[in-house]
């Protein structure tokens, strides 16, 4: 009988402690797996979502909502700007582009966007049906909203006032989306969103004769252009190139910097001279993630515990059958065992638990990341999901080794000091 063999024989005349000292570990290990796991995601995400997005400004208010509701739209917004602030941003020399967001409705918990296709290119998102929307009330959808609420080219969806799965405003029944396009997967923001046009969401907002008036005036400026000879598409463009009415509103700017310099005086600028905040996604997420990582190092810290604490059983439980083992220890040295491999011994039966706790706690925390997937995903906000696996869980195995090699060091030391003529005189 080998080494190893020898010692899960051991481990196995001990199946309470056993069980005992694996599930502490387990519970220990799967804790550190979901915390890894969560933020590794969270992190990723954070940052494919802002990437590319120099400055958000919208209503005065808290900055981190701004960013959480523009960029991550997992938050409600501060409110609204006018077109007339919106274009002081536009014309700023320092300002190399912007993209428009409006919000306040959505569909079956997915936000609906009012944006311009420039929004698409950002986040590298392709039709993979269909196309995007050209006209007031037509609508692309996301692959999670095309997947989750099985919408397609030539389906109708209805909005509703408010947004996110507990919005319980009314439906905007009177103006329907027509949905032309769907979007491909990107792993971004924009897979979880339905697009249409700034001008739609404000028509959609208007009183029902209102909407068919603005409806009648579209089909009789589409009849003019097609009567001159230009495409529809153009007219359209054309249109949303006039300037919009000062006193119209939207939700927020999505800024990119044309120089770099623009970082240190730009954000003071809006703030300061108008009635808008401005706020920097780079920083409003390394902020988010130090109030998380607070959270996460509480937990860590309850799982380093349960280690340490799965440590000291284990200790307490090889200490403790050595007493009983004691006999058995003296016959092997009587028969040829060395007092290195007895040494040995012990701490093999200290990595046996220790492995395999540690290995139990790697499936445990990567399925208690899948549930908790599961249930965030009624959410429709924070995309998670179990099945990833993170670089450091390496690490929880020379943890796991450390940990295995300190519970058995002393009972294996007192093993190699065993009186074996004393031993075997008693009993």
């Amino acid at each position: 009988m080998n080494l190893f063999t020898l010692s899960l024989a051991y481990v196995r005349t001990r199946p309470l402690q056993t069980t005992l000292n694996l599930l502490l570990l387990a519970l220990g290990m799967g804790t550190i797996v979901v915390l890894l796991v969560f933020r590794e995601q969270l992190e990723e995400r954070l940052t494919r979502d802002q990437r590319g997005i120099d400055l958000v400004v919208g209503a005065k208010g808290s900055p981190i909502q701004l960013i959480l509701s523009t960029v991550y739209q997992m938050d409600v917004p501060t409110g609204n700007i006018t077109e007339r602030d919106a274009t002081f941003v536009r014309n700023h020399p320092m300002v190399a582009s912007v993209i428009p967001m409006a919000l306040g409705d959505s569909f079956h918990g997915f936000r609906i966007v009012g944006t311009t296709p420039d929004y698409v290119t950002h986040y590298g998102a392709e039709t993979v049906e269909g196309r995007l929307w050209e006209a007031p009330l037509e609508a692309v959808v996301g692959a999670t909203v095309a997947r989750e609420a099985g919408v397609g080219p030539g389906d109708t969806l209805v909005g509703s006032h408010g947004i996110g799965s507990g919005a319980g405003g009314g439906m905007h029944s009177h103006n329907p989306y027509s949905v032309v396009g769907v979007l491909g997967p990107t792993g971004t923001v924009i897979d979880r969103l339905v697009l249409t046009s700034v001008g739609t969401v404000r028509l959609v907002h208007e009183p029902a004769g209102h909407s068919a008036d603005e409806e009648d005036h579209q089909a009789e400026h589409d009849h003019e252009a097609e009567a001159s000879g230009e495409d529809s598409h153009d007219a359209h463009a054309h249109e949303d190139e006039q300037l919009p009415d000062p006193d119209a509103q939207v939700t927020a700017l999505l800024v990119k910097y044309r120089t770099p310099i623009a970082a240190a005086s730009l954000p003071r600028i809006i703030n300061m001279q108008s009635a808008m905040q401005s706020a920097a996604p780079a920083y409003e997420t390394a902020r988010l993630l130090r109030m998380v990582g607070i959270g996460i190092d509480a937990f860590r810290v309850f799982a380093y515990l349960l280690i340490v604490t799965a440590a000291l059983s284990m200790f307490v439980a090889l200490y403790t059958a050595l007493e009983r083992r004691q006999y058995d220890l003296a016959i092997m040295r009587t028969v040829g065992a060395g007092r290195g491999r007895v040494l040995l011994q012990i701490l093999v039966e200290g990595q046996i638990l220790a492995l395999t706790g540690t290995a139990l706690g790697l499936v445990l925390g990567h399925a208690v990341a899948e549930g908790l997937s599961i249930w965030l995903s009624r959410t429709q906000e924070v995309p998670f999901t179990g099945s990833v696996w993170v670089p450091q869980e390496l690490w929880l195995f020379v943890v796991a080794f450390c940990v295995g090699s300190v519970a058995a060091l002393l009972p294996a030391l007192r093993a190699y000091r065993l009186d074996v003529a004393r031993v075997l005189a008693h009993g």
